[in-house]
């Protein structure tokens, strides 16, 4: 990786019985010599210095709330320290999880999928038909079950399952196609006609659909999408839902910039007893379900990180829809905005609702009194860029 996220006289060195900052094992209690670490085996996880700042400094606020210390990237070196809380960059798969020690909730921020397309968008739809190409371990009841929570679509892994998906949907409206790997709206399309799907299908290419998927469904307009979820960390759990805002980079392209999220001290019943709109009440309704649903029908599914993106607008028809997009059970934009919630929970007991905010600038830009700074500066890729999180005034999301 270009920069160093850890010095090596910041990690924990059982070895010498010294802890970060000096103190002796012996003397010290196992949770003051323990470390948050950053999982990223892959390079390409951080591929811009902002990236790579907000990791680190996500890390250190999670250490923070749990009263650990930040010990950088995790290698293999770790395994004779004291066992570490982690922040991995995507949802860990099993034999990871297994080789880092993680067994529940208690052990990291984001998740542990059984298989790999479970933690894509792919599990949003069923297949076209039950006996169509599918990866080992799918679940044709979770897709039947959440059916009534996300939009009319289909999942293929084969590009002949997806000409037959796309046909068949366009035959009703036109049709959103996504890569189901991809994030960020990186890959999509809305395609009209059979050629554009032939043209959309072929750039894809038969090897990634076959090993990623490609989800295809009903391409609404005028459309505003809810962030849902749930996270807790330690001792400390709460649930939100708020907007994604979007913005300009400096090329002028689209990007995100940030989400206000409105959080309850508790889970998605503690939220659903906030002064909602029906609107939202919808959204966090289909979220549950959705959630609920996941854990049901796949088994070794972990996540102390449940994010859900709930998209409403009119479809073709010019009809009201509403429904769930995808889940993240990974760290993601919106999770500087939960760290803070969660220690005005720790420090405010007393508190049960709060709004806070994940902020991306682009250009020059101040950060504003209170804010935690995650980057500030001018990166390499980007330019120059801001981002931080903020409580709103006075914290509180009910007054």
């Amino acid at each position: 990786m270009a920069c160093a996220l850890a010095s090596e006289d910041r990690r924990l060195r059982t070895a010498g019985g010294i802890c970060p900052g000096g103190g002796n094992v012996s003397a010290l209690t196992p949770d003051q010599c323990r470390q948050v670490l950053i999982y990223a085996p892959e390079e390409s996880e951080f591929t811009t210095q902002h990236e790579r700042a907000g990791r680190v400094e996500l890390a250190r606020q999670l250490g923070a709330l749990k009263g650990f210390e930040f010990g950088g990237l995790w290698d293999q070196s770790h395994f004779r320290q004291a066992k570490p809380y982690f922040l991995p960059s995507k949802a860990l798969r099993p034999h990871e999880a297994i080789e880092l020690g993680v067994s529940s909730v208690a052990d990291l921020y984001g998740g542990v999928v059984p298989h790999d397309f479970v933690a894509t968008k792919a599990i949003t739809h069923g297949l076209i038909t039950p006996c169509a190409t599918a990866p080992a371990g799918w679940s044709h009841a979770f897709s039947t079950s959440v059916q009534e929570v996300v939009l009319p679509g289909i999942s293929a892994f084969s590009a002949e399952d997806g000409m037959a998906a796309g046909l068949a949907l366009l035959k009703r409206h036109p049709v959103r196609c996504k890569p189901a790997n991809a994030t960020g709206g990186r890959g999509q399309a809305v395609v009209r006609t059979m050629a554009q799907l032939v043209k959309y299908l072929g750039a894809m290419g038969e090897d990634e659909i076959a090993t990623h998927g490609v989800v295809l469904e009903e391409n609404l307009s005028q459309v505003q999408t809810w962030s849902v979820g749930v996270v807790e960390v330690g001792d400390i759990r709460a649930s939100y839902y708020g907007l994604q805002r979007m913005t300009r980079d400096n090329r002028g392209r689209n990007a995100y910039g940030g989400s206000s999220l409105v959080f309850a001290r508790g889970g998605f019943d503690d939220l659903l007893g906030l002064d909602i709109t029906v609107s939202i009440r919808a959204a966090i309704d289909q979220a549950r379900h959705y959630d609920q649903t996941a854990f049901s029908c796949f088994p070794g599914l972990i996540a102390s990180r449940r994010n859900y993106d709930v998209v409403q607008g009119l479809n073709g028809q010019g009809q009201w829809q509403s429904g769930v997009l995808e889940q993240s059970w990974r760290v993601g934009g919106a999770s500087s905005a939960e760290v803070a919630a969660l220690q005005i929970f720790q420090a405010r007991p007393k508190i049960g609702s709060v709004r806070a905010s994940s902020v991306e600038v682009y250009g020059n830009c101040t950060p504003p009194p209170g804010a935690v700074v995650y980057f500030h500066g001018h990166d390499a890729d980007a330019g120059p860029i801001t981002k931080y999180s903020i409580v709103e005034k006075n914290g509180h999301a009910d007054v």
